[in-house]
């Protein structure tokens, strides 16, 4: 322990510690991340040698999984550092957010390349096409620009504020898929800055100390990952959603209204949050009535906005049919997914259709999930309103047959910024993170089929990332402590 009087400038080791972290997957980033076929980059004779010679993708995906891993190790280390969450414990969070998010905000995309689709959706909104209607395959050339070939045939799910804004990337950067990618990273990092600002603000309303919120919520990598690196417009849905709850929170429902339907014009999936908000407006003390009065109130003004912004270039409620259609197939760690392989085998054991069945489960879930929300809409404790948004939104993304990494991300925040305690909670979240980090280390990973590779791009990140997971399990004495012991290391949460 440090003398009295004297700074504990432990913390700082793990910012720098994860700074060295984030920089390795920036350099691991050129040689296995997306890179548009049209870049310049792919003429630059140093990213030649990464993406074309074996020994360049190796040393790239070791480089990329080892610094994930470390970005891994030091959050865990900063909240050790930071377990008392003193006076200044704030500052220091925010200057981590900072510090590991600047070499992703330079990195090639990696663990997706949707914001390339972004790109192309923008250019379509450019030549008169309703991206609604309208895949990307539509665009003269779309291959060279980046985007995954599933986007080729597919409606858009996003809403219409960043269709627009998408129109306007486009517009500025005439489509040149690496300054678009920038472009893009600076409106995901618009939703990273609200988040910053507005989830420690939350969480004094709760009694919850602001710094171990942001630091569970926003300093985490997978946040850091998913919503630079890969500048996924959740984060802007996210960071609106945090501040509108924040106001509507602070009597200033109007406000938060705006805010929230502008998420649900980014992505129309905090349409779930919207009923939260009406209660917030209408106050702890509000009967029946004035509940249904405001929820009604909320909904109209909300859709009217919608409406509006569908009005030029003919959008309309286009962004519905991502909330009425429902995407096909699973994801295999998903409960959904997981669990409806388990009954299709089961089914199939005993004569019947497994298929059908699986089917049929996870259809039940999903409407299990909607119940749950509902439930939690109607019934709770009336001071725990933003407590129940944030589990009625849990249920719907953990019971969906599809759950991608950074999907956990849209609930956390408002998990957060009510109270996770240093039990099995803290300890969930930190499975989580580590899971989808390694996960989406190997997943998303660019190699040319003419490389020739001794081992394969995906095993060789698979076996780092898990070396790492070993390490702070087992070898690592001071990150071992966090899941075999019986509490975390940290001091216990007061929550009100």
């Amino acid at each position: 322990m440090p003398q009295h009087g004297t700074a504990d400038r432990r913390p700082w080791i793990a910012v720098v510690q994860g700074f060295i972290g984030s920089t390795m997957i920036l350099f691991g980033s050129f040689g296995v991340g997306w890179i548009a076929n049209g870049s310049p980059m792919v003429r630059n004779p140093m990213v030649i040698v990464l993406r074309t010679e074996g020994a360049g993708v190796l040393i790239s995906t070791t480089l990329l999984t080892l610094g994930a891993m470390l970005l891994l190790r030091s959050w865990l280390r900063l909240g050790q550092h930071l377990r008392n969450w003193e006076a200044g414990s704030l500052g220091t969070v925010v200057a981590a957010v900072a510090a590991w998010g600047a070499p992703l905000f330079v990195a090639v995309p990696i663990f997706s390349r949707d914001v390339y689709a972004y790109a192309g959706q923008g250019r379509l909104m450019a030549e008169g096409l309703n991206p609604y209607t309208t895949g990307i395959s539509a665009l003269s050339n779309w291959f060279m620009l980046g985007t995954d070939p599933s986007w080729a045939e597919n409606r858009t799910p996003y809403g219409p504020l960043f269709l627009w804004l998408s129109r306007g990337v486009v517009a500025v950067t005439g489509g040149q898929p690496d300054i678009s990618v920038l472009f893009f990273r600076g409106l995901a990092c618009v939703g990273v800055v609200l988040c910053v600002i507005y989830v420690p603000k939350l969480a004094a309303l709760h009694g919850v100390d602001g710094a171990r919120a942001l630091w569970i919520s926003v300093a985490n990598p997978l946040f850091l990952i998913s919503f630079i690196a890969s500048a996924h417009n959740d984060a802007l849905m996210l960071g609106l959603a945090v501040a509108g709850t924040y106001f509507a929170a602070t009597r200033r429902g109007l406000l938060g209204v705006v805010l929230v339907t502008a998420s649900i014009a980014v992505k129309p999936i905090t349409i779930v949050l919207l009923p939260f908000i009406g209660l917030l407006w209408a106050g702890t003390s509000a009967g029946w009535g004035r509940r249904f009065l405001f929820w009604a109130g909320t909904g109209s003004l909300s859709l009217l906005l919608l409406w509006l912004m569908g009005i030029a270039h003919q959008l309309g409620l286009g962004w519905t049919w991502a909330l009425t259609d429902t995407t096909p197939g699973y994801t295999g760690y998903s409960p959904s997914g997981f669990g409806g392989q388990m009954v299709e085998l089961a089914a199939n054991a005993v004569g019947l259709d497994g298929l059908a069945v699986s089917e049929g489960f996870r259809t039940v879930l999903t409407a299990v999930s909607i119940l749950i929300a509902a439930w939690l809409v109607l019934f709770g404790d009336r001071s725990k309103v933003v407590r129940r948004m944030g589990l009625a939104f849990a249920a719907v993304v953990l019971l969906a047959p599809i759950i991608q990494p950074w999907y956990i991300l849209w609930f956390l925040p408002f998990l957060a910024v009510t109270g996770m305690r240093n039990n099995w909670q803290i300890k969930a979240c930190y499975v989580a993170v580590a899971f989808f980090v390694v996960f989406g280390a190997q997943d998303q990973l660019f190699v040319w089929n003419f490389v020739q590779l001794p081992v394969q791009t995906r095993v060789l990140s698979t076996a780092v990332a898990l070396a790492g997971v070993v390490y702070l399990l087992v070898l690592d004495v001071h990150t071992r402590k966090l899941l075999n012991s019986r509490e975390s290391d940290f001091a216990p949460v007061t929550l009100r």
